[in-house]
């Protein structure tokens, strides 16, 4: 790791504990302020991969995975109103959903980065940011998985109400999981423009592939 891969190891690291404290707060019924800082991550892991290949990325994935362990375990150990700020599933859902989301963009960005420039970015944000979210509140949040943390009372999240108020009956952590998808999914439409941008100021051309 080179001192040219410092500005994205800061900026994945500042990104994962902004959405590690945003995550507590919510915007509307169904959204957390961290679903609008999280996506960032893809776009900071697509840029290292542009510019320095899937290697560095990898390294700057990890990085970030280091620093929101850390943050699951200071949360577990700080008690709020209800107990624990981060709990054991969420810990282990945020851990397991960043890191096999973050590698399966690495993966699928190597794959496609010989085609048109948008192409690589868009499909592993895309791919990457689905299981990510079916990783995180299935992990976090579904009955089925009571087991992982017995002493954890979840039960609100399996609440039946409409999808998103408005559909059909499902689990409430269902109808926050497709809140989530949906802004992640917008954002990584928003992303293509940055990325553009910071890729040809950093190669010194407006041309890419």
């Amino acid at each position: 790791m080179t001192r040219q891969h410092l500005p994205g190891i800061l900026a994945m690291a500042a990104i994962v504990v902004a959405s590690n404290i945003l995550v507590q707060f919510l915007f509307g019924q169904w959204l957390t302020w961290g679903a609008f800082t999280y996506p960032l991550a893809f776009l900071v892991t697509d840029l290292m991969n542009r510019l320095y290949g899937a290697g560095p990325a990898r390294k700057v994935v990890f990085a970030g995975f280091i620093v929101g362990v850390f943050c699951s375990l200071v949360g577990t150990q700080i008690m709020g109103e209800f107990g624990p700020l981060v709990t054991l599933r969420i810990a282990i859902g945020s851990g397991v959903a960043f890191l096999t989301a973050q590698l399966l963009d690495v993966a699928i960005f190597e794959r496609l980065r010989q085609g048109t420039w948008w192409r690589a970015p868009l499909a592993s944000t895309l791919v990457g940011s689905s299981v990510d979210t079916a990783l995180f509140f299935t992990i976090a949040f579904s009955g089925a998985l009571t087991w992982i943390e017995p002493a954890n009372d979840v039960s609100w999240a399996g609440e039946v109400l409409p999808l998103l108020g408005v559909g059909p009956a499902v689990p409430l952590w269902v109808s926050l999981a497709v809140a989530d998808w949906m802004v992640k999914l917008a954002l990584a439409l928003v992303a293509l423009i940055p990325f553009r941008v910071i890729v040809s100021k950093a190669t010194g051309t407006t041309h890419l592939a």
